[in-house]
């Protein structure tokens, strides 16, 4: 089943393909549009596939990637044996990890497959580019259909709500209203895979675009909402976002306690030690999500915690 991130994602790269191109370090002046990635001889479709008018023209297959997948290398040679079998033209992948349970050793850019006597082999070579691992202010400062993944990228001592104030200044001299409704209710679908739905929400509240987004309205009202299958552009919920992803409790509940003494301390000062071990002492993610809501609403760390 199709997780919202992916219509989220290709929605971004089929409305802001240069901006993608310019995002994997690949500017063009050509024309670029999106083909057909259907390639139903085998029943498998690519991400999103791309052709660069340029001279010669070419392809590029953007593979999102937010778990870990023992066939992903397999999948991808057999996108790039179809593509130009379909197309004959030359085509380059991009390998978008968003997050780093997606990622592992084996994973290098590079597979050759080869049998014991070597007189033959396979061969295949692909770009990697772990979203974690991105500077945040090389996203800050790209193309506004790749800025939703600023909150995913390495924030190098940038506090999130800063990256959330940029990305506001950003979208609301740069992109028409119902863009950025779209944008953001992709920046929102996104932080799911890094930050609790509470926190993100939260963050986002006092954004004024998002107000009148009838698709960010009707995510918040399912709570654990569900997913974009017709795409974000359409403004349409159909399916259901999942809420937690399984084995990232713990790493959610750390991040909501990072978000809570950020956002208190924003608004109430320093907390002492007292505060901090209180914090700390706090392991469950349900409880964690309730304060950070709670932040805007009371006015010091005391009454927030009592």
């Amino acid at each position: 089943m199709a997780k919202p991130f992916d219509a989220t994602l290709k929605e971004l790269i089929h409305s802001y393909p240069r901006d993608w191109l310019q995002h994997l370090g690949i500017p063009t002046n050509a024309p670029v549009r999106i083909v057909d990635a259907d390639l139903s001889t085998v029943s498998t479709q690519a991400d999103r596939l791309l052709r660069v008018e340029e001279d010669p023209p070419w392809l590029l297959n953007v593979e999102l990637q937010s778990g870990r997948d023992t066939d992903l290398e397999t999948r991808l040679l057999k996108y790039c044996a179809l593509s130009l079998d379909r197309f004959h033209l030359p085509l380059h992948q991009a390998l978008v990890l968003l997050r780093p349970e997606a990622d592992s050793p084996g994973l290098t850019g590079r597979v050759r497959w080869q049998p014991p006597h070597g007189r033959s082999s396979v061969a295949l070579e692909y770009e990697i580019i772990r979203v974690w691992q991105l500077p945040v202010q090389g996203v800050l400062s790209g193309g506004v259909g790749t800025l939703p993944l600023a909150p995913l990228c390495d924030l190098q001592g940038v506090e999130l709500p800063q990256v959330i104030r940029r990305l506001e200044q950003r979208l609301s001299t740069e992109a028409p209203l119902p863009a950025a409704q779209t944008l953001w209710t992709a920046t929102y679908v996104l932080m799911g895979l890094r930050y609790p739905p509470k926190v993100a929400a939260n963050l986002l509240r006092g954004v004024s675009q998002m107000k009148d987004s009838a698709t960010y309205q009707a995510i918040l009202a399912e709570g654990m909402a569900e997913g974009l299958e017709r795409g974000i552009a359409e403004g349409r919920v159909k399916g259901r976002v999942e809420g937690r992803v399984e084995g990232r409790v713990e790493g959610q509940a750390a991040e909501a306690r990072r978000v809570l003494l950020l956002l208190g301390t924003r608004r109430f000062g320093e907390p002492g030690e007292a505060i901090r071990q209180r914090i700390e002492a706090e392991s469950g993610l349900e409880r964690l999500e309730e304060l950070v809501e709670r932040v805007l609403d009371a006015s010091t760390w005391e009454e927030l915690l009592r």
